[in-house]
């Protein structure tokens, strides 16, 4: 086992003191900024509001072709005086001036960055004197200043929390990329050299040219992948640059058609059009294609600098979307000193080779990382195990047969237990609706071996029904094809009116017939089990997937809705699937409860759970509406009880009665404009209207604290997921042991409770905001291991909770892709799956101050690590391979799947 374990992650060395560095910046200016805006205002479409000036395809441009820009700054274009480009030299305006100019012409010419043709009340004589104010213009550009840049800028926080400066968000990525960049990777073997691409969050450093491997007579193209990120952790007074590790695949087998891509990334490697460049930018140009349903064909999409480079370089020939498609493979090993490669996605077919880097691959990575930003840079200090105590009272694998019969025996009876608890005498009557008959036997085989029950039979008389009694439960299952309730949904073809509109009017149509052939459940807990196909058998109609429509129709019916898969050609896992659709059924009953924790004598006899999840949908829901929706669970461990919270009626209630209630009630967050082109935004709502729901989200979340006074309470909550609607969960804005809403001042934890005690838990967050990791012995072995971890301040709050591989996906841990070793060829075929590290912030207990400020200075204070032990072992359950969240947010999360609104007609 092992006792540290390192993050990739790096801080200022304060050794080193502040990391100064002059660089040349130029400002937007006024003249700049008027003519440019101008221009959009006389170009963009009529039916769109207001808008800022659309730079980004610019600065992507300039990023790409101006050798010496080091980045642009976001925003710029919202105040004219503001910092615009950064550099290392002073770029000639013969460099910078023939690159805005490219990309004005481009607006002017209706090529807009979202790849839609602009009005055509455009009067030719104005576009001319445009374009002679702008050239004008251009020939006067800005002129480049020197500032010295101080890469560490950061104040600190009221609560102990740094704050670097917002440019270095964007800014310092670039700065470490390009530094890392400058030197090859030879640790691996063969030397390795990267390739800078600018991404919206952070940079990335892609291994070019890409790296292959040969698998069924075909060849596979891969890279290394490192993401460069700047974030901070809650109460800790420097920020933090993170370093992630994976491998990027290159898509050059395409099972698809081009009307199924919806959007997909292209890194173009193209050469300086400069005389006398030094031949190629240390960049990739980040662009993006999909299928234009307007045009009926690929087209590039919004902001991707590829629409202007033939404008801006004609003498040579660069691909356009349909060339990349039937092509990719010639273009990603380059044509003509012009190279394109398309970024690999699950729904462009199989690919060989597999995700992932193992631990030895990636600690050899980040000691090159650690080496080339020595001596600004610092690692974090590794994290040492805070508890041996990992997991709660788990039933004990063993290999053993008879030990394996009897873990297997104990859990059946736990499961029946449950059930018993939530049936509470009503019988659970099952719908099942089936296309294959292997797949209907195999769940019927499963539900009794998982509850401990003897096989079924049918009940006499009728054929298609199996029942269960025993121990206080009573099942009854009926079984029919499932037929034209399986099928396609049928979405109106009418483009007159919103998708969001016609989707729930085939929804409608499905929950008719639904309810012409599954009866409501009389006196009995409903559910119903379909088997359907998954996502991808209907990808080639969108909005046609019926599952939300049936989940949907079961809850106007009275039932809950499990689905189950198709079975695939070849698959040897239907008895794995059934198992966990009954699994996945018991669990939205609510016959699920934590196993007891090993913490200690520290966390009270009667402490409850509660978790708070907000679920938010654009308009590319899976209703195609909008929706924002806060839902909490509160698990009672003693009382073995599920339950959720129900607004409108002020209560709790038990968690399938809650699931029922989302999917029934759901409401879209805003109406639905009949006219097509008012339908087109995210939420459309405004800046007002978001801070009204803002307000409304922080008094739901108040109303719900002040409902858990009665008892321990321990809230569990996701920053990364509620600080949208709680800003006041953000890193800087946090206070031990206090909490705070809208502009109001910080409170202290017990106005909400006397034993309130309050965790914050964030994953990566899709921006990496917790840094990847590894274990290691100091003797060069690494691997993983799961524990609860922090560094050895005993006041620290913020702590680190790993679980191990599970067995299913164990590989050998020195496993080589980038450069194989002595597994061979077949290396970069092995999936690395890489167990994340979640952070858990114990933001409010009963510290010895929270307690002398409450008066109550004689009791033992709570020890932190107690608490994020506590969170960390609800991560483990005898069901489940360990959890992404502790069991009561799990449960929250997937209550979201219930959060179906429909566009009101």
């Amino acid at each position: 086992m092992y006792g540290t374990i390192r993050t990739t992650a790096y801080e200022p060395d304060p050794e080193y003191g502040p990391l100064l560095e002059p660089l040349y910046v130029m400002r937007l200016g006024e003249d700049l900024h008027t003519a440019l805006t101008g221009l959009h205002e006389r170009t963009r479409r009529r039916s769109e509001g207001p808008s800022r000036l659309p730079i980004r395809q610019l600065n992507s441009l300039l990023r790409a072709m101006a050798p010496g820009v080091v980045a642009t700054a976001r925003n710029a274009d919202a105040v004219s005086d503001a910092t615009w480009l950064y550099g290392r030299e002073p770029v000639p305006a013969g460099v910078v001036g023939p690159l805005v100019g490219t990309w004005a012409a481009g607006l002017l010419r209706g090529r807009q960055d979202d790849g839609t043709e602009a009005d055509d009340t455009t009067d030719p004589e104005l576009e001319d004197r445009l374009l002679e104010g702008l050239d004008a213009t251009v020939a006067n550009l800005p002129a480049w200043e020197t500032e010295q840049i101080d890469f560490t800028e950061t104040s600190v926080s009221p609560g102990g929390t740094a704050e670097p400066a917002r440019r270095l968000y964007s800014l310092l990525p670039e700065w470490v990329a390009h530094r890392l960049a400058a030197r090859p990777l030879r640790a691996l073997g063969p030397e390795i050299r990267f390739r800078v691409v600018s991404r919206e969050n952070g940079v990335e450093l892609v291994s070019w040219p890409p790296q292959s491997c040969e698998h069924k007579k075909r060849t596979w193209y891969y890279s290394a992948l490192i993401t460069i990120t700047v974030h901070t952790v809650p109460f800790v007074q420097s920020f933090r640059v993170h370093v992630s590790t994976s491998i990027r695949r290159w898509a050059t087998h395409l099972e698809v058609q081009p009307g199924q891509l919806r959007g997909m990334t292209v890194l173009l490697d193209a050469p300086l059009p400069w005389p006398d460049s030094p031949g190629r930018a240390p960049r990739l140009v980040e662009n993006a294609l999909a299928f234009d349903r307007g045009r009926g064909r690929l087209a590039w999409r919004r902001h991707s600098a590829a629409i202007l480079l033939p404008d801006l370089d004609i003498v040579r020939r660069y691909p356009e979307p349909m060339d990349l498609f039937s092509a990719p493979e010639k273009w990603l090993k380059g044509r003509d000193g012009i190279a394109a490669g398309m970024v690999y996605s699950p729904v462009l077919g199989p690919h060989s080779v597999a995700a992932g880097v193992m631990p030895k691959e990636r600690s050899l990575l980040d000691a090159w990382v650690e080496e080339g930003l020595r001596p600004m840079l610092r690692r974090v200090p590794d994290l040492t195990r805070v508890t041996r105590k990992n997991t709660p009272s788990l039933l004990i694998r063993s290999a053993a047969a008879g030990q394996a019969e009897g873990r297997e025996a104990a859990l059946a009876l736990s499961r029946r237990s449950a059930l018993a608890r939530v049936l509470n005498g009503a019988p659970l009557d099952v719908d099942l609706r089936w296309q294959n008959a292997e797949t209907k036997e195999a769940l019927l085989a499963e539900l009794p071996a998982l509850v401990g029950l003897s096989p079924g039979r049918p009940v006499e008389g009728a054929a298609d029904t199996w029942r269960w009694q025993a121990d206080g439960i009573d099942i009854r299952v009926r079984t029919r094809p499932a037929g034209s309730l399986a099928a396609a949904l049928k979405v109106p073809g009418d483009a007159r009116r919103p998708v969001a509109l016609r989707l729930a009017d085939a929804i409608d149509d499905r929950c008719v017939l639904t309810a012409e052939h599954i009866d409501r459940p009389e006196g009995a807990l409903g559910l119903s089990i379909l088997e359907i196909a998954g996502k991808e058998g209907f990808s080639t109609v969108p909005g046609s997937d019926p599952k939300h429509a049936l989940r949907i129709a079961c809850a106007r019916q009275g039932r809950l809705s499990q689905f189950i898969a198709l079975p695939q050609e070849m698959e040897d896992t239907l008895v794995h699937r059934a198992r966990w659709t009954w699994l996945d059924a018991f669990r939205q009953l609510g016959a699920i409860s934590p196993p007891a924790h090993r913490v200690g004598a520290g966390i009270p006899g009667d402490l409850q759970y509660v978790a708070l999840w907000l679920v938010r949908y654009t308009r590319k829901g899976p209703t195609r509406c909008p929706a924002r929706r806060l839902v909490a669970v509160r698990v009672c461990p003693g009382e073995n009880a599920v339950q959720g919270w129900d607004p409108d009626r002020a209560e709790w209630v038990p968690y399938p009665r809650l699931l029922q209630s989302l999917a029934v009630g759901a409401r879209a967050a805003e109406e639905v404009d009949a006219r097509p082109d008012r339908n087109k935004s995210g939420y459309g709502t405004g800046a007002r209207s978001d801070h009204h729901w803002q307000q409304e989200a922080e008094r739901q979340i108040r109303m719900l604290l002040y409902q858990l006074r009665d008892r321990p309470t321990l809230f569990l909550a996701d920053a990364g997921n509620l600080r949208q609607c709680w800003p006041r969960l953000r890193n800087g804005a946090l206070m031990k042991d206090m909490l705070g809403f809208g502009d109001g001042p910080n409170q202290r934890l017990a106005v909400y409770g006397p034993d309130l005690r309050v965790i914050l838990v964030r994953n990566g967050n899709g921006r990496d905001e917790v840094p990847e990791w590894y274990a290691h012995d100091g003797k060069g072995k690494v691997g993983f291991t799961k524990g609860v971890w922090g560094p050895t301040d005993p006041d620290h709050r913020v702590f680190g909770s790993t679980a191990d591989v599970p067995h299913t996906a164990t590989r050998p841990r020195g496993l080589m892709k980038l450069v194989p070793t002595e597994f061979g060829r077949s290396a970069p075929r092995k999936t690395a799956w890489n167990p994340g590290c979640l952070e858990l912030t114990v933001l409010g207990c009963l510290s010895e101050k929270a307690l002398a400020d409450a008066g109550r200075g004689t009791e033992p204070p709570d020890q932190p690590a107690e608490w994020a032990t506590l969170a960390h072992q609800l991560r483990f359950h005898d069901d489940y391979p360990p959890l992404a969240r502790p069991l009561p947010l799990h449960l929250a999360r997937l209550a979201g799947e219930y959060v179906l609104p429909l566009a009101a007609r």
